[in-house]
């Protein structure tokens, strides 16, 4: 028997084939998976994150990490470097 992998995330949706359920590891690859898939022309993309919360077509830009996290992370991370002086 073949081992189960888990795959947190799953994009989902629908074109003139038919219905693909796509799955995918890390938030940034279903986003772009599923951006992707509405550029192509496919129809009623959902998004499933680990939780089981649904993201329709609409609810993707939720995913996305805010400017202002990223760049209050970065000013943190700067304020623990230190210093060194140079040696004489």
């Amino acid at each position: 028997m073949a081992k189960r992998t888990r795959v947190p995330w799953l994009v989902s949706g629908t074109n003139e084939y038919g219905s693909a359920n796509l799955g995918r590891s890390s938030a940034t690859a279903a986003l772009r998976l599923a951006r992707k898939l509405l550029r192509d022309g496919t129809m009623d993309v959902r998004v499933c994150t680990p939780r089981g919360r649904v993201l329709q077509a609409n609810e993707l830009g939720e995913l996305d990490p805010q400017q202002s996290d990223m760049a209050q992370q970065r000013g943190n991370r700067e304020a623990k470097k230190l210093k060194r002086r140079p040696r004489l």
